[in-house]
């Protein structure tokens, strides 16, 4: 039987309407930061991956079926390149209407050649990965990563416009005692923070079960000095926000581990390679490559993405222990952006 589309918004099995994809451009990083990905990677051969051209061509047919928002991930999306025909691309969506927002992940390497270009194009507001403000630490973490650079390329980004919030990914042992100094340091520069739990997805070289810190305690940790307030504050993503009365500043926590956000999940995750996972957390996915490749109409694309919708399950389900030391979903962290 064929697929058939009926170009209506994409309403998943629980009567969630999806109205945001992240595409992942690229599964290439230059950091290796060692709860993402392992030190030696093999990457995807180049020939495996969807031209700019054809993600375009992916992205404004979701945009067709309901998309409003759409955010660019990696690896580090800055490093593919001629990266910013894409972004220009979509930012035209975005001056002409018909997106609301484009928005992009990064580790901030990069910013300083692009942030300039980001704004031009619409980008409004960016999300930079720092996991510490400690110099010598940033470089443990990250294996290959600059400190300097990236705070050069925030620097750069504010002076450019962008809005920055900063994520931070916690991990017991490496950066628990930190979070409070880099709240003050985010919100002193009018960013926000969002602290992230660390998920079981790929073969990496350490103990997840040594990384693994639960957001609850973060939390606690940070009443002991801090007043928390909870906002209805929200930016399209799973982040629960609060507000910090000393600082006048907002604060997200993302839980995947402790409290999953799934009854609210509005999202899909579009590959380099064109494969679609409807979870983050579940191996299920769809191959768009070969639908988007198999006709020059859209028709058959659409029909492809609206199956895939109609198998996005309700959520999934996590676990970190020592029985469970092993990744939940084989691919790493890089190949979906998170």
């Amino acid at each position: 039987m064929p697929l058939i589309s009926d170009n209506g918004p994409m309403i998943d099995p629980f009567g969630r309407a999806v109205t945001y994809l992240r595409v992942s451009v690229t599964d290439r990083c230059d950091f290796r930061c060692t709860y993402c990905m392992a030190e030696n990677m093999t990457f995807l051969p180049k020939k495996d991956l969807l031209t700019l051209e054809e993600l375009e061509r992916l992205c404004s047919t979701f945009i067709d079926k309901g998309v409003r928002k759409i955010r660019l991930t990696g690896g580090e999306p800055l490093v593919r390149k001629n990266i910013m025909h894409l972004i220009s691309a979509l930012g035209a969506k975005v001056k002409a209407g018909l997106l609301d927002e484009l928005t992009l992940t990064t580790n901030g390497s990069q910013l300083t050649r692009y942030a300039d270009e980001l704004f031009a194009a619409g980008v409004r507001r960016i999300n930079v990965s720092l996991d510490t403000l400690d110099p010598q630490k940033f470089k443990e973490i990250t294996r290959w990563g600059d400190f300097g650079k990236v705070m050069e390329g925030i620097d750069a980004a504010q002076k450019a416009g962008l809005k920055i919030k900063l994520n931070a990914v916690a991990l017991k042992g490496f950066n628990d005692l930190e979070i409070a100094g880099m709240m003050r340091f985010a919100h002193g520069r009018d960013m926000d923070l969002t602290v992230i739990e660390t998920m079981p997805m790929g073969e990496i070289d350490e103990d997840r079960t040594d990384q693994y810190l639960p957001l609850s305690q973060v939390r606690a940790d940070l009443e002991k000095q801090f007043t928390l307030n909870d906002i209805p504050y929200k930016t399209g993503g799973p982040a629960r926000y609060v507000e910090v009365k000393e600082t006048g500043g907002r604060m997200g926590f993302i839980t995947p581990m402790t409290h999953n956000f799934c009854e609210s999940c509005n999202r899909v995750r579009l590959t380099c390679t064109g494969t679609l996972y409807m979870c983050l957390g579940q191996n299920d996915a769809a191959d768009l490559r070969t639908a988007l490749r198999a006709s020059d109409s859209n028709d058959y694309l659409s029909a492809a993405i609206d199956e895939a919708i109609g198998r996005k399950p309700k959520g999934h389900d996590f676990i970190i222990d020592r029985q469970h030391n092993k990744p939940a979903v084989a691919r790493h962290m890089s190949v979906t952006g998170g």
